[in-house]
């Protein structure tokens, strides 16, 4: 297991097992709700302390021949290690990011399940839920594309950049979540394929919802917060 005992703190079993089960926190009445998406995700409220909990799952093909067990190939190699280490470095640099809490896994033969606890970023909402109620304003598509930028300047490559895994606040303030196979790495075109990536997913969601959803000027606006942050001169991290 991997954890930062500054967060851990005073928790019940602080540092033990239960920390990843949701029925530890239901049987307290600390189970507060449970989020959509592929992965298995819980949110816990246990005293001053609000955390996300979330459990590994496959998507596509894979997902029918194991739900939630990956191939073990070594320690270094648990996906929900690897966002752990992956999120406090961000977290170190500033980006606006999760800040990780611990990480666990359950080896079983030549196969392992994992699970990750997170801080909850407070009072935001994923940018596909926002859309699916109203319009945004110029001022936070430009704040999406430049936070985007921040990743990418950093060399912050996200495996899967979409419209739920975007957040804002009630101050359209960003974050970004879901770092699950993410990387840094050197300039190259998988920047450009993050921003079509986010395109292709924002023109599916938004393809029931009202025109000024998503019309042609929010995609520039983004565009044009990106470019203004600048991807020049800074290495990755």
């Amino acid at each position: 297991m991997l954890a930062d005992p500054a967060y851990l703190g005073n928790s019940p079993d602080a540092g033990g097992e239960s920390l990843f089960e949701p029925h530890f926190w239901a049987a307290r009445g600390e189970l507060i709700g449970a989020g959509a998406g592929r992965g298995a995700v819980w949110f816990i409220a246990s005293g001053s302390r609000s955390w996300v909990l979330r459990h590994y799952r496959r998507g596509g093909f894979m997902a029918r021949i194991s739900l939630d067990r990956y191939l073990w190939s070594g320690e270094s190699r648990v996906r929900a290690f690897a966002e752990y280490r992956l999120l406090a470095r961000l977290v170190r640099h500033g980006l606006p990011v999760p800040v990780p809490v611990a990480a666990r896994y359950r080896r079983d033969g030549m196969s392992y399940r994992c699970d990750l606890i997170m801080l909850r970023i407070a009072d935001a909402v994923p940018l596909s839920s926002l859309l699916a109620e109203a319009a945004l304003s110029e001022s936070a598509w430009r704040a999406i594309g430049a936070t985007i930028a921040r990743l990418h300047r950093s060399g912050v490559d996200h495996a899967d950049l979409n419209a739920h895994n975007i957040l804002l606040d009630r101050n359209d303030a960003v974050s970004i979540i879901d770092f699950d196979r993410a990387r840094v790495r050197g300039r190259g075109a998988w920047a450009t394929r993050n921003l079509h990536r986010l395109r292709h997913s924002l023109t599916k969601v938004s393809r029931e919802w009202p025109s000024d959803r998503f019309p042609p000027a929010a995609w520039a606006s983004l565009l044009a917060g990106y470019e203004s942050y600048g991807l020049d001169g800074a290495p990755p991290l």
